[in-house]
């Protein structure tokens, strides 16, 4: 196939550079991890591919040994909730907020002026929320999670 002359050339190219060995692992292999539907089967699937590299890559394998939690955290939340996890845009429409507020300000007049509270309850009201009450109740030990009556009118 045409993939295959490209990786043929592709890997020569690499050779002549003077790279050899194993130095690098295909990110879709420990990606098979991230594709798991469920908590457990992703740590599963991750100590596997750990298992299967310890024998060739003895630094990644202690990497991944110690990263594990922290990489699979977002695993413990609802599945509505992973894309978007990992997604930087509540973080930016804040960010926007604030620079829209320095320039029209020029200054914040104090500290209680830094905390953009309407900001939550836009986000809490909002046609498409960032994450719906409805995903997060289960989160909670609180079985009376609910809007507050401002915003549920």
């Amino acid at each position: 196939s045409e993939a295959e002359i490209f990786w043929k050339d592709f890997l020569r190219k690499l050779a002549r550079r003077g790279l050899r060995g194993v130095k690098l692992v295909v990110s879709a292999f420990i990606g098979t991890a991230f594709a798991q539907e469920a908590n457990a089967a992703a740590h599963a699937q991750w100590r596997q591919v750990a298992d299967q590299l310890r024998p060739r890559a003895h630094k990644l394998v202690d990497l991944m040994d110690h990263a594990e939690m922290d990489v699979l955290a977002y695993m413990g939340f609802p599945q509505a909730h992973r894309t978007k996890l990992h997604s930087t845009n509540p973080i930016e429409r804040l960010n926007g907020e604030i620079k829209r507020r320095t320039e029209v300000v020029g200054i914040f007049p104090n500290e209680d002026a830094i905390i953009l509270l309407e900001q939550n309850d836009e986000w809490a009201v909002q046609r498409s929320r960032y994450m719906t009450l409805e995903t997060v109740a289960p989160l909670s030990d609180d079985p009376l999670v609910s809007l507050p009556p401002v915003a549920a009118a």
